[in-house]
């Protein structure tokens, strides 16, 4: 009587449950109130039992199928199924085995959508089990232990019928203590594509295989001539090392027929890296990069596996049109950005892959597109823009998934990437397991997406722009498969945007308000683009001065390109730190031409030189500068006769020049002076220096000058009168040795003058003696003795 509450999958007749019920009444009625007398059941008892129940229905043992070969098997083959089964109860499961079981076919995606939402449901039909000898047994599972198996089955013992995609799973059996009978305890559903012959038509399928990263290198070139670029961290290395996510996405795409979609700026960094390049560090310095030989490598296998392969080339750096277009167009600049990232595109893939690139290719984030971003992508000159299904949706009721190529009016071609396909290997496909079924499901959405109608179709899978290493391993799984059976052929995608368009197919962009909301949110800000804007109008003011501009010019442009990068999204806090660091370098360039501080001044006179001094601490020349020193009270100075005068500048690498400037005082006082700097076209350049000038006629160190030199004057002159006055008055007293003629005179000899006989006597008194004129008055004392003074007599002095 229990039997349908236990086994959830059994579904007994009308009739029959009627029977069950009758009987269950009938013979129940005697019993009932004995059984009402007992005691219940122990609370661990009930517990147990529920928990056996709970389990029959969830599934006790997971059921895991780690491989499945051939994975799109045709007559002959043996398939190999292959996994793990573990038990997740707490009681034991005995007499168990794993067995494959083969549903109906799936006639539509949708249904294959379906099954794969309940792939480990044990309640859900799983289809007739092969049996036989084709099982593996466990005489025991025990709770918490994993026991591997494989099982291999001649495709023929299957059973298969018309071609197409059948369900497919694995499945345990076994029976607890709790529940001792044989009942389903776990199962995994998968599909298992069958094209026993050619397909007649086959799909024409176009696969995307991207080589995209996200932004490395910074603005830095280093502080000396060899422009060492700088990069953001050494994770770039780490990418395409051997077993790197970038190395495995090479690997695994060289021997696949595939589209090949390329950022130049991941091909510029790794270039970059294949010479001397540094790598920023934890304290804010940066330390040199050793990774030459890895990179070297890594585009050596580049450049041999897209040798004969179409190349399609993003604009650099990826730009995320849907940021640009809801965000970015209102900010002057923007577009005219994006212009110059598909410019340079030309000029940074084929010197270094030695291809010419397809470059006329645009491609949104997730294919989600509206008027607004058709709009900016075709501004840069793309007409063909990659979309998918889920944006562009069919709405004319086709039965059928058309094919890729639709005009959208303007030249313009959407080529709309089939969004199952598209999203096969996202999410986290580390495990064998989860990889496996990804693949299978991929094979048979394409398989069934063949089947659908006799009318060729070129279809195109845009998967996620960065695969991980184990996404990569998985679509390269899947793609082999595909590439190996015979309902699909391998096309370019110029070749798909070129097919005729499927009759019926929606060609109309959906609106703004159906950009997905989710998508919006990780859009970069309108301030991004502001702040990019401001970059831009500071490198344009830089610029101009430079003799060699391009040192400049080319690493900060290139830097405002990755700063529009779509591999910002979802990581807003590093797109704002990379910006304000790219500003920021901008500034400490600018800054290294600058005016030197300059110290309140004092001018004495009418007129006078002052000297500004412009110092360039960069490693090349700066001209088109214009220094202008300007007054603020031109009526008290001025500058060259003007209001304020202007000198060209031009100052080496490394060194300062002092310019000078004649100025004119009016009047005394202080007047304010403002030395700016200027381009050529009259913009200012850097912070203004400002100084005071004090101007007087004559300073105070003039005046104690000409003071000092006056009273000089004035005591030399006193000094000489007051010795002639006692000269004269010493002559007074005498009345002339020579003229009176005294008794202690000798003879003179006829030659001997006044002088002569000073010069004579050294020991006689210091001065000429006067001979006298006639018209004096005689003296009217008698002169003074020569010989000496008796004792007692008095002299005079």
């Amino acid at each position: 009587m229990a039997d349908a509450a236990d086994f959830p999958r059994t579904s007994p007749s009308p009739a029959r449950r009627w029977l069950r019920r009758t009987g269950a009444l009938l013979t129940g009625a005697p019993l009932l109130a004995g059984l009402l007398q007992l005691p219940s059941a122990p609370p661990a008892q009930a517990a147990e039992q529920s928990s056996a129940r709970e389990a029959a229905g969830s599934g006790a043992v997971s059921v895991a199928l780690d491989t499945l070969t051939p994975a799109a098997p045709t007559d002959g083959d043996t398939l190999t199924v292959s996994g793990t089964v573990t038990n997740n109860g707490k009681q034991a499961v005995t007499d168990a085995h794993v067995g494959l079981r083969v549903g109906s076919a799936l006639s539509t995606r949708s249904a294959i959508d379906d099954l794969t939402d309940d792939s480990t449901d044990v309640r859900t039909a799983a289809g007739t089990e092969v049996g036989g000898k084709y099982v593996e047994r466990f005489a025991k599972l025990t709770p918490g232990v994993s026991e591997h198996f494989s099982i291999q089955v001649p495709v023929d013992k299957l059973d298969l019928g018309d071609d197409g995609v059948y369900a497919f799973a694995v499945s345990l059996s076994g029976m607890t203590s709790a529940q001792p009978w044989d009942q389903l305890l776990g199962i995994q559903r998968t599909f298992l594509p069958y094209q026993s012959e050619e397909a007649d038509p086959t799909t024409r399928t176009t696969y995307l295989w991207p080589l995209i990263s996200t932004v490395h290198m910074t603005a830095e070139t280093g502080a000396n001539d060899q422009q060492t670029p700088v990069f953001l961290n050494d994770d770039l290395a780490k990418e395409i090392a051997p077993g790197g996510r970038l190395d495995q996405m090479l690997s695994l795409g060289a021997g696949l027929d595939v589209t090949w979609v390329v950022d130049p700026d991941l091909l510029a960094s790794v270039d970059a890296m294949t010479r001397g390049y540094r790598v920023r560090t934890g304290d804010g310095g940066t330390t040199a990069g050793t990774h030459q030989a890895v990179a070297k490598s890594w585009l050596a296998q580049v450049q041999k596996a897209v040798a004969d392969k179409e190349v399609v080339a993003l604009p650099f750096a990826d730009p995320d049109l849907a940021s640009l277009a809801h965000n970015g167009t209102g900010v002057a600049g923007s577009l005219s950005r994006l212009k110059d990232a598909t410019d340079v595109v030309a000029n940074t893939v084929e010197p270094i892959l030695h291809v010419k690139p397809v470059t006329d290719f645009a491609w949104p984030v997730n294919g989600a597109v509206d008027p607004s971003i058709v709009k900016v992508a075709t501004s840069a000159g793309a007409d063909k823009i990659i979309t998918r299904s889920d944006s562009l949706q069919e709405t004319g009721g086709l039965t059928y998934t058309p094919s890729a190529a639709r005009p959208i009016g303007g030249g313009t071609t959407a080529v709309v990437a089939d969004a199952r396909l598209s999203t096969e290997f996202q999410g986290d496909l580390t495990s064998a397991s989860a990889s496996t079924l990804a693949v299978q499901e991929f094979l048979a959405q394409s398989l069934s997406l063949n089947g659908q109608t006799d009318t060729a179709r070129s279809v195109v899978v845009a998967p996620q722009r960065m695969p991980t290493a184990s996404q990569a391993q998985a679509m390269a799984q899947a793609l082999t498969a595909l590439q190996s059976g015979n309902w699909s052929t391998s096309q370019e995608l110029t070749a798909a945007a070129k097919a005729k368009p499927t009759l019926g197919a929606t060609t109309r962009i959906p609106s703004a308000s159906a950009y997905p909301a989710a998508l919006r949110k990780q859009q970069l800000p309108r301030s991004a683009f502001q702040q990019i804007a401001a970059t831009e109008a500071k490198l344009d003011s830089f610029q101009v001065i430079l003799s060699d501009r391009s040192r400049v010019v080319t690493p900060f442009g290139r830097a405002m390109n990755r700063e529009m990068s779509a591999s910002w999204r979802g990581r807003p806090a590093e797109a704002e730190s990379f910006r304000s660091a790219v500003a920021a370098h901008l500034e400490e360039l600018a800054d290294q031409v600058k005016l030197i501080d300059k110290s309140d001044t004092k001018l004495s006179g009418r007129s006078a030189t002052i000297p500004v001094t412009v110092q360039n601490n960069l490693v090349q020349n700066v001209d088109h500068l214009v220094l202008r020193l300007s007054s603020t009270n031109p009526t008290r100075l001025q500058i060259g006769g003007h209001d304020y005068y202007e000198q060209p500048v031009s100052v080496s690498g490394g060194h300062a020049q002092t310019v000078k400037f004649t100025t004119s005082a009016k009047a005394n006082g202080q007047a304010t002076v403002v030395a700016q700097l200027y381009t050529q076209d009259g913009q200012a350049y850097g912070a203004p220096v400002t100084f005071d000038v004090k101007v007087t006629e004559f300073t105070a160190t003039v005046m104690l000058v000409i003071g000092g030199g006056f009273l000089l004057l004035v005591l030399a002159g006193f000094r000489m009168y007051t010795q002639r006055k006692r000269a004269a008055a010493r002559d007074a007293e005498g009345g002339g040795p020579d003229a009176a003629g005294g008794p202690g005179d000798g003879p003179r000899g006829p030659e001997e003058g006044p002088g002569d006989r000073l010069k004579e006597e050294p020991g006689a008194d210091a001065r000429v003696d006067d001979p006298g004129q006639p018209s004096d008055p005689a003296p009217d004392t008698p002169a003074e003795s020569a010989d000496p003074s008796g004792v007692g007599e008095r002299v005079d002095r």
